[in-house]
């Protein structure tokens, strides 16, 4: 391998530049070598379908398993343009427009998977976060979790993961998508999470006017949103990283505390 340089710290793949135009990705834990594969059958066939660029990753090795696709230039949105919150409203209305049922024969986790995954995970947070919230939103985090325990009535195709680093941007273009290993049929709702959510009002108010979701979608989304730290928590439990715990509680504690104001 020639010219190669690490550029990447992600949760779950470890990403590799190489000679300034391929990107090589090699998983960091056994559990996360499926997720790949899903990209590998599945982004050849979704690519054409949308309205950004994204990653079209194929093996080049099996010990280690590597991926490798074309690098998409751009740097991580700050969420703040309103070019960038149309442009990402029009690739959402696209992507949950993909018929789901050929997604899954093309490779995606089906409904009824990405559901028990998601759940096995809210199972493991009632047990082992929800006891170190503080008092003042145990009451809430509860019925978070409740709430998120009933299956999404529609059910679509999700990137799963759509947050600042996995959206890039050139000035006001969004010039890809990348980072596809949670990518499934499931709640649609939860790619509005960070995109509606998390970003700045002049990206959301964008977003949400060229996506056009229902209330039922955008409290879902929020729902999915105030989630968010709790994923930071069993991470940190999961890897011995006691800054990560500290940080997603604080997480956790302000946005329920900030959405019941």
């Amino acid at each position: 391998m020639t010219g190669a340089d690490e550029f990447d710290n992600g949760w779950d793949t470890r990403a590799t530049l190489v000679d300034g135009h391929w990107v090589d990705r090699t998983p960091r834990r056994p559990e996360v070598e499926p997720r790949v594969r899903r990209e590998v059958a599945l982004m050849p066939w979704l690519a054409p379908l949308l309205p950004l660029p994204v990653p079209v990753p194929r093996i080049v090795s099996e010990d280690p398993l590597t991926v490798r696709h074309a690098l998409i230039v751009g740097q991580a949105c700050p969420g703040t343009s309103a070019a960038h919150g149309r442009a990402v409203g029009a690739f959402l209305r696209g992507l949950h427009s993909v018929d789901p049922e050929q997604a899954v024969r093309s490779g995606a986790r089906d409904a009824a998977t990405s559901y028990a995954e998601a759940q096995e995970i809210r199972d493991r947070m009632a047990a082992d976060v929800l006891p170190l919230l503080p008092g003042q939103v145990l009451a809430e985090g509860t019925a978070l979790l409740e709430r998120m325990s009933v299956p999404p009535p529609d059910p679509r195709l999700v990137h799963g993961d759509l947050g600042p680093d996995h959206i890039r941007v050139v000035d006001d273009v969004v010039s890809g998508v990348i980072d596809w290993g949670d990518c499934g049929v499931g709640d649609p709702a939860l790619d509005l999470a960070w995109t509606r959510y998390g970003a700045g009002p002049e990206f959301s108010a964008a977003l949400e006017a060229a996506y056009s979701p229902d209330a039922e979608l955008l409290a879902r989304g929020l729902d999915w949103h105030l989630l968010g730290p709790w994923h930071e928590v069993t991470y940190g439990l999961d890897t011995h990283q006691p800054s990560y715990v500290e940080s997603g509680l604080a997480g956790i504690v302000s946005r329920l505390q900030a959405s019941t104001r």
